[in-house]
């Protein structure tokens, strides 16, 4: 699917799902066969002519100024997040050269530094098609512990959370309700393809994930956009049980994004995660010295680091 299309599919989409109630404009008791706003009262709502709106949505007008989508994005009731993707979309839609390819995505020192910082927090680094990067041991116990540990430093075997929160069964029982974590999956790419949209990869995966999962393409299909900032989930882990956790990304300009998992301070929450620690720490059994009483006829013994 090209800009012009996805910009004329999201237009259409969400002019459907905005009720005349909702957008306050009278309907005067008539029926109507289809759901959402016509084309002619979503232009009059944004200022707009009739035919020129219908020409955005078929994809034969390409150079909408910025002045007139946000005004399309305050009648169609957008939050900020959609409404940056509607400049992404429209922007995708205009001609342009041959796009280049995104550049591989790494974990930079100082983003492996952070990550090390955050020893006590469950921390993982998500690239900009959710694949995993990297993590933390704690990032590893609760998002994905029946995971090879060491799968995000393999390129071809690196975990994705989207395939996992859609297509891995451990991980949709993760989530007591699922679908809140299954919708921020779905809009956070959505809002992604929209600013990466010569990104064969990040279409492939969206393609997949629709193969597989009738959910995910349901969802799909919706158009929502979602940034995953701030959200909490509650999370029924199989080693330690329930806990509700606030799941942080924090944003690290251009390139992979930390997504972080906190708990309130004195909450069974936290003491949860406190066991979740403690029960995947690395096991190690300090050696104790011979005492001269203990062993007064036995050579000191040294314990070799190999």
């Amino acid at each position: 699917m090209n800009g012009k299309s996805r910009l004329g599919e999201f237009l259409r989409t969400r002019r459907s799902q905005l009720s005349p109630d909702e957008a306050e404009v009278p309907t005067y008791g008539e029926r109507r066969r289809v759901p959402g706003l016509r084309r002619e009262e979503l232009a009059l709502l944004a200022g707009v002519s009739a035919s020129y709106y219908a020409r955005l949505e078929q994809g034969h007008s390409m150079n909408a100024s910025p002045e007139v989508l946000d005004a399309i994005a305050r009648a169609l009731r957008l939050d900020e997040s959609e409404r940056l993707h509607l400049l992404d979309l429209a922007r995708s839609a205009k001609p342009r050269g041959r796009g280049r390819r995104p550049a591989p995505e790494r974990v930079t020192e100082a983003t492996g530094q952070l990550l090390d910082a955050l020893a006590d927090v469950p921390a993982i680094v998500v690239g900009r098609r959710s694949d995993v990067l990297a993590w933390n041991r704690l990032g590893h116990a609760l998002f994905a512990g029946h995971l090879d540990p060491g799968a995000p430093d393999l390129p071809d075997q690196r975990p994705n959370m989207a395939r996992l929160v859609f297509l891995d069964a451990h991980t949709r029982e993760l989530y007591a309700h699922w679908p809140s974590k299954a919708r921020a999956v779905v809009g956070n790419l959505r809002m992604v393809a929209g600013q990466y949209p010569e990104d064969s990869a990040l279409h492939a995966l969206v393609g997949e994930l629709s193969a597989k999962s009738e959910e995910f393409a349901t969802m799909w299909a919706d158009h929502r956009v979602k940034a995953c900032s701030v959200a909490d989930y509650e999370m029924r882990h199989p080693l330690v049980g329930t806990l509700t956790v606030t799941q942080q990304t924090l944003n690290l300009g251009p390139g992979p994004n930390i997504v972080v998992a906190t708990t309130k301070a004195g909450s069974p929450s936290r003491t949860t995660l406190a066991l979740l620690a403690q029960a995947t720490a690395e096991v190690t059994t300090p050696v104790a010295p011979a005492t001269a009483a203990a062993a007064p006829s036995r050579p000191e013994t040294h314990v070799s680091d190999s």
